[in-house]
């Protein structure tokens, strides 16, 4: 059977499990991850292999620029410095506290010498990226805290070019083709600098012409080509194609898309994204499944079980240091959030593909790759299946999910109010005959009744409506502060210092809402 016809196949199948998997309410990419391993272990279709060449060319430039272009990028200033610390040195210590607890932990246990620091090492740097796509599912089903979301997806985002970098210095240094680690450092800071600096030049450029675009079709050719051709450019120039994307993702999503002449085409082109942000996941989890050999992770599941123990352990370790760093300051986080930062950092395609692409004559790759892939199987089946009840059991999921209902029926109430407001309006004036009127508006009473007694029925948790009608309140007050105090400050009322320190204690006061989970 042709690749073809075998990605036909795929896409039927993720198509089926996506809403099989909505319906008994499981995030889809576990679903097709569990889907993958069966057909895998059956051998029914032959699949494209998941390469670094693949990802690279097909998959990893939509996915970043999608989750890139969502992203607020004042709202990622606000926790610049947190996000920074996951992404940067988060992920060098995840690396190295990955190899310390492994290596000598399965010597111990399984007697067996062959993890070297070397190895250890590589394989940290491997899985130091996460992954949480089935845990922001899970995130916007249940309403968490927008603070707790964006921490998230930004990190998630950026780590992936930080452990590309760090995972390429470690390969250079086994194979002996790195220096001091002054120049590792210098490598480090060229390779993510420079493809930061290509994604913003792309990024400007991108936004500037759709500004002045009218067509949805050529806005959404245009951002397809700031997607790969950021990601093209700078791995052809030996810079960093992740953090490249992820650039052109945020300038083309803040500059660009809320800058657009129409609306429509704001939202056509956001529409596309979304669906080839599910094509691309969909293709890549179903694949990830064949790629894994069920029968080798058998073999050495004891190592298998140390590597996975020992990836929650540097998590943890991570998050915690952050955590513990930020606790004095204004950037500080419930310690529930560290806990749900470190339990949702899954890992995922990324990880599997950094360990194939080692060279075949390091003799240590089939072990490295085992051992990636087992960890990336437990992490999603474990910790995606049970992120649900342990962001219940710490109290984070939002009255927004559990009133639903309750708003999505007043919401709808509010909307017809206005609709008849609306006709009668045009009664009076005559812009309506009256036997139009008449029957317009005895069609949306009706409608209106019926939904007034469904109102009625329902009975929700009043002291949790209370909480989130108060949450939502206060944060509408204190955008309008914000609002009126910029107005003062530039109409001359008041001085920059005055504007500046007000300024600070509504961001904090907002802050200590985001954190409430308004």
């Amino acid at each position: 059977m042709s690749y073809e016809s075998v990605i036909l196949i795929l896409f039927v199948i993720a198509s089926v499990v996506a809403v099989a998997a909505r319906r008994v309410n499981l995030p889809y990419t576990i679903a097709l991850m569990a889907v993958g391993l069966v057909l895998g272990s059956l051998h029914l279709l032959n699949p494209p292999h998941l390469t670094q060449e693949l990802l690279y060319a097909i998959f990893l430039p939509p996915l970043i620029f999608e989750s890139a272009i969502h992203l607020k990028a004042s709202d990622m200033q606000k926790d610049l410095l947190p996000i920074t610390t996951l992404v940067i040195p988060g992920v060098v210590l995840s690396t190295l506290v990955t190899a310390a607890v492994m290596i000598p932990v399965s010597i111990h246990f399984t007697q067996i010498d062959t993890i070297t620091w070397p190895l250890g090492i590589l394989f940290g740097a491997a899985v130091a990226a996460t992954d949480p796509v089935s845990v922001v599912a899970i995130f916007q089903r249940l309403g968490v805290p927008r603070r707790l979301r964006l921490l998230v997806e930004s990190e998630s985002l950026l780590n992936d070019g930080t452990s590309i970098v760090v995972f390429i210095l470690a390969l250079h240094f086994l194979q002996g083709h790195i220096g001091s680690l002054q120049e590792t450092l210098i490598d480090f800071v060229r390779i993510v600098g420079l493809g930061l600096l290509i994604g913003t030049i792309i990024g400007l450029l991108t936004a500037m012409v759709m500004r002045h675009l009218d067509d949805a079709m050529v806005t959404i050719t245009l951002s397809t080509v700031a997607a790969y051709g950021s990601f093209l450019v700078a791995d052809k120039l030996g810079v960093s194609g992740v953090m490249s994307t992820v650039a052109a993702g945020l300038i083309v999503g803040n500059r660009g898309f809320s800058q657009t002449l129409f609306p429509s085409i704001r939202i056509s082109t956001e529409t596309f994204w979304e669906y080839i942000a599910f094509a691309m996941n969909s293709l890549i989890f179903l694949l990830m499944g064949f790629e894994i050999n069920l029968t080798m992770l058998w073999e050495l599941w004891p190592i298998v079980l140390i590597a996975y123990l020992s990836v929650l352990v540097a998590r943890f370790f991570v998050v915690n240091f952050t955590w513990v760093l930020f606790a004095p300051t204004r950037l500080k986080f419930p310690y529930s959030w560290s806990v749900v930062l470190s339990w949702g950092g899954l890992r995922g395609a990324l990880s599997m593909v950094l360990a194939l692409s080692i060279p075949d004559s390091l003799g240590f790759k089939e072990v490295i790759v085992t051992l990636v892939f087992g960890v990336v199987l437990l992490s999603i089946f474990i910790q995606g299946l049970t992120m649900t009840p342990v962001m219940q059991m710490l109290g984070l999921v939002s009255p927004v999910s559990q009133l639903k209902t309750y708003e999505l029926t007043k919401t709808r109430i509010s909307l017809l109010e206005d609709t008849l407001d609306e006709i009668e309006h045009l009664h009076k004036r005559r812009m309506l005959h009256a036997a139009s009127y008449k029957e317009l508006k005895e069609e949306l009473q009706k409608e209106l009744d019926h939904l007034n007694n469904e109102l009625d029925e329902l009975e929700p948790d009043k002291e949790a409506l209370r909480e989130e009608e108060v949450l939502r309140t206060k944060r509408r007050i204190y955008m309008e502060q914000k609002n009126s105090l910029f107005e003062m400050y530039q109409n001359g009322m008041i001085s920059f210092e005055i504007y500046e320190e007000l300024k600070s204690q509504i961001d904090a006061k907002l802050l200590e809402l985001e954190n409430m989970g308004a």
